[in-house]
C-alpha cells in the first residue's frame, strides 16, 4: 500500500505540471480571431511551440520515471528523496517555459539558459533515482548483477550534457543557437542507444538468470 501511495503521489505531480503548461498561453484579443493571419500576428505560435516542447519533455520524464519505478521492488527513504528532487525540477518546468515562450522575453538569452538548466537538473535527478535504487539492490538488474546501472547512466547522460552545453552557447550567441543544439539529441540519443546495444553483455550469473537491461 505504501509503495502504491508513493507512485500515485509522484504521478500526480507530473500530471499537474503538464497541465499547468496551458496557463502559459495567453488568450489573444478578440481582434486576432478574425482570421488565421491575424491570429498568427498575435505571436501566439511562440507560446504554442513552448507549450508543445515542454509538454513532450514532461511526458518523456514521466515515461522514464514510470519505467524506472516499474523496475523497483520497494520504496526506500533515499529513493523517495530522489523522487522528490526530480519532482521539484519537473514542477519548475512550467515556470521556465513561460520565460522561453512569452513574446516579451523569448528573445532574451537568460530564459533559455534557465530552461536548459532546469531540464538538465530534472534529467540528472531522474538518473540518480535509478542509480540509487541499483546501489541499494532494489532493482531486478541489481539483484542479478551485471553492468545495467552503467548502461543506464550512459544511455541517459547525453540529455543533461547537451542541455548544460547549450547554456554557454545561449549566453554567448543567443537563444536560437542554444535551442538548435538541443536538436542534436535526435541524433545523439538513438546513436548512444544503438552503440550500447552492440556492446558486449556481461556473462550470466551462475544460476542462469539474465539481467534485465530494460528497466
Amino acid at each position: 500500500m505504501e509503495f502504491g501511495r508513493g507512485i500515485s503521489f509522484f504521478d500526480a505531480i507530473y500530471g499537474f505540471a503538464i497541465t499547468l503548461l496551458v496557463t502559459n498561453i495567453d488568450v489573444p484579443p478578440a481582434s486576432s480571431w478574425v482570421s488565421i493571419p491575424a491570429l498568427l500576428d498575435s505571436r501566439l505560435q511562440s507560446q504554442l511551440l513552448g507549450f508543445l516542447l515542454s509538454f513532450v519533455v514532461i511526458a518523456i520524464f514521466w515515461r522514464v520515471n514510470f519505467r524506472l519505478m516499474g523496475s523497483v521492488a520497494l520504496m526506500s527513504p533515499r529513493l523517495i528523496s530522489w523522487n522528490i528532487v526530480a519532482a521539484f525540477f519537473v514542477i519548475l518546468i512550467p515556470f521556465t517555459t513561460q520565460g522561453t515562450s512569452d513574446p516579451s522575453t523569448a528573445d532574451l538569452p537568460l530564459p533559455t539558459a534557465l530552461y536548459a538548466l532546469n531540464i538538465a537538473l530534472a534529467s540528472l535527478s531522474q538518473t540518480a533515482i535509478y542509480q540509487s535504487a541499483g546501489k541499494q539492490g532494489l532493482t531486478e538488474a541489481a539483484t542479478a548483477g551485471g553492468n545495467s546501472g552503467l548502461r543506464q547512466l550512459l544511455l541517459h547522460i547525453p540529455v543533461p550534457l547537451v542541455f548544460l552545453a547549450s547554456i554557454p552557447v545561449t549566453l554567448l550567441a543567443g537563444p536560437l543557437p542554444g535551442r538548435l543544439l538541443w536538436a542534436t539529441l535526435f541524433i545523439i540519443s538513438p546513436l548512444t542507444d544503438r552503440l550500447l546495444k552492440r556492446a558486449p553483455t556481461p556473462p550470466s550469473p551462475p544460476d542462469g538468470h539474465v539481467p534485465d537491461s530494460d528497466p
